[in-house]
């Protein structure tokens, strides 16, 4: 990953991929601009090639739909399987595969995310931790935020920030994810040595970055806003 670039205003933030097996610049919208760069063109290059593309990638985003309003019967991707939302119930919980919402209609999407926040609170706080003990470290605050830029970061001074929806992914995804967080407990960087951690942390990481890369951008395909009633 080579990181990211904003144009214009309101801002477009566009994913910087490497390919050792690029010829050319290559620009596509998909769920999320990505801009696949061969391995030597320098950023002020990229960032000239988006500027001179701005317009036809405004047009391309503005012609993909919405993310998809949660609602009664909304089947969610929830770790390893499925959650279905359930308008009903006086009180939320959670009834095998499907989510019991209590309240009005309008409320289920805030209150499905609440639990999903917590839900993913309680894996990542494990996982991070789990990951720091192992590498001698230990976490600073853990907080959850839904940002569609990264899944997760680490601060200077050791506190972690991760996107609540992780736990719509596979939950190998969200524990690679908190594994390469924790690995920057002991390298804040991504240099080699940052990777022989990862590597030490989540042997199989290959398999959950290229499942982020490739479908991560479908996990901010929910609106779980309120619906106003009609």
């Amino acid at each position: 990953m080579a990181g990211a670039i904003r144009i214009g205003e309101p801002a477009i933030e566009v994913r910087l991929r490497r390919d050792p097996r690029a010829r050319r610049m290559v620009l596509r919208v998909g769920r999320g601009p990505t801009l696949t760069l061969p391995p030597s063109v320098p950023l002020a290059a990229a960032q000239a090639f988006l500027s001179d593309q701005e317009d036809w990638l405004r047009h391309q985003l503005a012609r993909r739909p919405g993310p998809e309003p949660v609602r009664h019967g909304t089947v969610l991707p929830f770790g390893d399987g499925t959650l279905t939302l359930v308008a009903a119930g006086r009180r939320l919980v959670r009834h095998g595969d499907e989510l019991h919402v209590p309240g009005p209609a309008s409320e289920l999407g805030p209150r499905a995310a609440a639990y999903l926040r917590e839900t993913a609170r309680a894996a990542l706080v494990e996982a991070s931790t789990r990951h720091a003990a192992a590498i001698g470290r230990r976490p600073g605050r853990i907080t959850l935020r839904d940002p569609r830029s990264r899944w997760g970061s680490c601060t200077s001074a050791g506190d972690l920030m991760y996107s609540w929806r992780l736990i719509l992914a596979p939950s190998a995804v969200l524990d690679y994810v908190a594994a390469h967080e924790a690995a920057h407990l002991a390298e804040m960087n991504h240099s080699d040595r940052f990777w022989n951690v990862v590597r030490r942390l989540s042997p199989d990481h290959d398999a959950p970055r290229e499942w982020l890369r490739r479908r991560g951008t479908a996990l901010h395909g929910y609106d779980f806003s309120r619906i106003d009633p009609a």
